[in-house]
């Protein structure tokens, strides 16, 4: 039901965009988050927007770098990310939660896509 897209493989300082488009059901009232992890480690919260799209929250490492936005009309987010770093290589998973005390945990989240890797070459 979600569909992540848009890795890939690209230079340190590049940039890349990823969607996550929804199909089966509506997303519209949930917020929708982006994970990544590495080499089997724990998923890692990197960004979050909530359901009018009004607010979004991020992990330090992508402030001022990564953007989070949302197309309710188009049932699909993105994370547009700037000034990539080889450290931000990770399989990248958007994920959506309808309620949660949380925003940050990938546990209270209730819908998850598949995965999309980015690779950033040094």
């Amino acid at each position: 039901q979600l569909q992540a897209s848009g890795g890939g493989l690209v230079q340190s300082g590049c940039s890349l965009r990823l969607s996550c488009a929804a199909s089966g059901r509506t997303f519209s009232n949930y917020r929708v988050g982006w994970f990544r992890q590495v080499n089997g480690k724990e998923r890692e919260f990197v960004a979050v927007i909530m359901w009018s799209g009004a607010d979004a929250l991020y992990a330090d490492s992508a402030k001022g770098r990564f953007t989070i936005s949302r197309d309710n009309a188009k049932n699909t987010v993105y994370l547009q990310m700037n000034s990539l770093k080889p450290e931000d290589t990770a399989v990248y998973y958007c994920a959506a939660q309808y309620s949660g005390n949380y925003y940050y945990d990938p546990y209270e989240y209730d819908y998850w896509g598949q995965g999309t890797l980015v690779t950033v070459s040094s």
